[in-house]
């Protein structure tokens, strides 16, 4: 196990140099001049080309990419032509508000797409089966924004339910612990708080939790159909256990190791898809800041917020395939 767990984390290196390479090839090469951009429109060449031999982007792009790597080794993502803050900064402060919105969506995706999906296979071919497909055909091919949209018209503009935008109402923000709301309001048990950042995020979480809902109640649905026809599932009945016993304690378990994968890989894809979602809803959270990046030619904070992203999602995908081993005590590792 722990050969494999070295093993994984090893082959991590090639995948992050990749994908490094790649972003810093695709926005040197198809981005504004960052010199120009940092002294404004009003500099004149001179001050441009000096800046540029100061900052080095005069060198072949060979030597800067391998400045840029040396510098990410250490943690140094650069400072944004923005806001000229470090990068990294930058994104530990929005960090925590993506990763509430991500958790939030993950935990509705996974409780409404096991359950729809367990009820699905269990009454196969029933009027609920039908319908609950289809609602997870909608919902893999509805556009997130759009639902987005449409949530804020019907729930905010017409019902006035729930709150347009933002994370929590302004002044309630909770004693900072974890930079979640969520739990930090739970922690300092400051319930006017905890609402506030219930109701801001019911939205947001349930536009981006749309797509992997459909997903997991799909695949939870394929994998129960599979078990429940297995002979050791026809056994436990034949005990004359209760068929509750039988379908999640027995079915269940054995069902949910394709759909940890499922949910696993999904964590990663929200973490990408939270950038319309927090575009929509004004979340300030990593998405959002990417985008104002992209606008504005910030290509330091651009490159440092995707590479970021894409550890997160190699990270998730490593902890999900160790979960295996957790769920299924058959499977061993070499």
């Amino acid at each position: 196990m722990l050969r494999y767990v070295i093993k994984r984390i090893l082959l991590l290196i090639p995948v992050l140099l990749g994908i490094s390479f790649f972003v810093f090839m695709v926005l040197h090469l198809f981005t504004t001049d960052p010199a120009a951009l940092m002294l404004g429109q009003h500099a004149t060449n001179e001050q441009v080309a000096a800046l540029r031999e100061e900052l080095g982007l005069n060198d072949p792009v060979w030597v800067q990419f391998f400045r840029f790597l040396s510098d990410l080794v250490q943690g140094d993502f650069g400072r944004s032509l923005m806001t000229r803050a470090p990068v990294l900064d930058e994104i530990f402060s929005r960090f925590p508000a993506t990763v509430e919105l991500a958790l939030a969506a993950i935990f509705i995706a996974a409780i409404v797409g096991i359950t729809v999906g367990v009820v699905s296979a269990v009454k196969q071919y029933s009027v609920f089966d039908y319908f609950s497909m289809i609602g997870a055909l909608l919902g893999v091919s509805m556009p997130i924004f759009w639902l987005g949209l449409m949530m804020i018209v019907l729930f905010s503009l017409k019902l006035h339910w729930l709150p347009v935008s933002g994370r929590i109402d302004i002044g309630m923000e909770p004693v900072h612990i974890t930079g979640l709301y969520i739990m930090d309001s739970i922690l300092t048990r400051d319930w006017e708080s905890l609402k506030s950042a219930l109701l801001h995020i019911i939205m947001p979480a349930t536009a981006l939790a749309s797509y992997s809902m459909a997903i997991i109640a799909r695949m939870t649905r394929s994998t129960m159909l599979e078990v429940i026809r297995q002979d050791y599932i026809r056994t436990a009945r034949a005990k004359g256990l209760k068929e509750t016993v039988v379908t999640y304690r027995h079915a269940l378990r054995n069902a949910l190791i394709p759909v940890i994968t499922v949910i696993g890989l999904q964590m990663g894809v929200l973490m990408g898809g939270a950038v319309l979602t927090e575009t929509v809803f004004s979340w300030p959270g990593i998405g959002s800041r990417l985008v104002d990046a992209i606008l504005a030619s910030d290509y330091p904070m651009v490159q440092g917020s995707i590479i970021f992203i894409a550890t997160v999602f190699v990270v998730v995908n490593l902890v999900v395939d160790l979960l295996y081993a957790w769920l299924d005590p058959r499977i061993k590792y070499s």
